[in-house]
């Protein structure tokens, strides 16, 4: 299990998916070098590999650059799943930035991981996460008329 603070992969580890990956989150997060896109991605793949579980958790795990699903796999699934919301705050608190820059780098980094993913996984993914996952992934959060 990975500790709180996460530490980037080291430079010479890298594949070249995910060095397009880092790119990606780093050019959609505006964010000043690799180094803190790269954080913003251990962060919360780490956070998402504590929420999936399931074939949902290998087939999103195989679609990711090997750095990228490293990350993910080497969380233990909680057993309680957060809401989206909930997420967002227990990565800011891991980390210990604001709501608002932990929101930004939750996004950014999902964006890329939905890239990977796919539509038709993503979708799966949204079914088994509780409410509030669809906006950090860039999707709209609909909810059956009453």
């Amino acid at each position: 299990m990975m500790s709180d603070r996460l530490t980037p992969l080291q430079p010479h580890s890298y594949g070249t998916a995910y060095e397009q990956m880092l790119e990606k989150v780093r050019y959609e997060g505006a964010y000043p070098t690799r180094e803190r896109a790269e954080e913003a991605v251990c962060l919360v793949l780490a956070g998402l590999g504590r929420q999936l579980t399931g074939d949902e958790r290998v087939d999103l795990a195989a679609r990711l650059p090997f750095e990228a699903a490293r990350v993910l796999t080497a969380q233990i699934p909680e057993t309680q799943p957060l809401t989206g919301w909930a997420f967002v705050k227990d990565l800011a608190a891991r980390c210990g930035a604001s709501l608002a820059t932990t929101r930004w780098d939750t996004g950014s980094v999902l964006a890329a991981v939905a890239a990977y993913a796919g539509p038709d996984l993503i979708t799966r993914i949204l079914h088994q996460l509780p409410t509030g996952y669809a906006l950090l992934f860039g999707r709209a959060e609909l909810t059956p008329a009453a």
